[in-house]
């Protein structure tokens, strides 16, 4: 680019999207005179689902701007908890977020997840027609046009992926009430009712069952029970709000 230069600070969150030249405070950066703010900040590697605002010579200013020589660009970290107007909230997970999206469901959050790579442009339309948050650590994926909402997922340890989501969303939480296979609504199941779908130790051990009413999965309290409650309580002790 050979164009007006401008001074770029990122937010401190921010600054490991950067390549290390970038990280500075305070950055120089030449941009080609006619690309809107937007494309410059993705340009440093930002996904603009991690930016909550962006100020010009310390004015709010919209990302469609076109910089000019001279102006000092501050950009923000998106503000936690981050609140999704226009839909009721609810997630979407890409292929490589299985364990997440399985957590979130135990936790009752509306989590889809595709188990298999359906690819980006199908992704990011489905996010818009579903309108739900994209979940990823795919920035590629994040920068999609036609994406609803998106966020990046900013570890690969799924204890910290959960946490990381549910401080920066505070979803409701609503444990034992989501099939953590389909994420289909939960209900309490007779035993008779379920009876052929157990193999026989299990209906001699146990009496309290939960059916999936979406796929028809059985659940109990069985061997994992005492790890998912772990989980469960973790969740509930940080972040359940009355």
């Amino acid at each position: 680019m050979n164009g007006p230069e401008i001074d770029v600070s990122l937010a401190p969150e921010l600054r490991m999207f950067a390549v290390p030249e970038r990280r500075r405070e305070r950055t120089a950066v030449v941009t080609d005179g006619a690309s809107t703010l937007g494309h410059v900040i993705e340009s440093l590697g930002v996904p603009l689902t991690e930016v909550g605002g962006v100020f010009v010579d310390g004015r709010d200013t919209p990302v469609s701007h076109v910089p000019r020589a001279g102006e000092w660009v501050e950009v923000r970290a998106v503000a936690r908890p981050q609140r999704v107007p226009g839909a009721p909230l609810r997630f979407l997970l890409d292929v490589h977020l299985g364990t997440l999206a399985r957590r979130l469901r135990l936790l009752g959050v509306d989590a889809a997840y595709e188990s298999e790579d359906i690819g980006d442009p199908a992704l990011a339309a489905l996010s818009a027609a579903q309108r739900r948050v994209l979940l990823s650590r795919d920035r590629g994926l994040l920068r999609r046009r036609e994406l609803w909402a998106g966020a990046y997922v900013y570890s690969d340890r799924p204890d910290d992926q959960l946490r990381d989501v549910l401080g920066r969303f505070t979803p409701v939480l609503a444990p034992w009430t989501r099939c953590t296979a389909c994420n289909g609504p939960l209900e309490d199941a007779d035993k008779d009712a379920v009876r052929e779908r157990l193999e026989h130790g299990t209906r001699r051990t146990y009496d309290v069952f939960a059916q999936c009413t979406a796929c028809e999965r059985v659940y109990w309290r069985g061997a994992h029970h005492a790890r998912l409650e772990a989980i469960v309580q973790r969740a509930l002790g940080e972040f359940d709000t009355p």
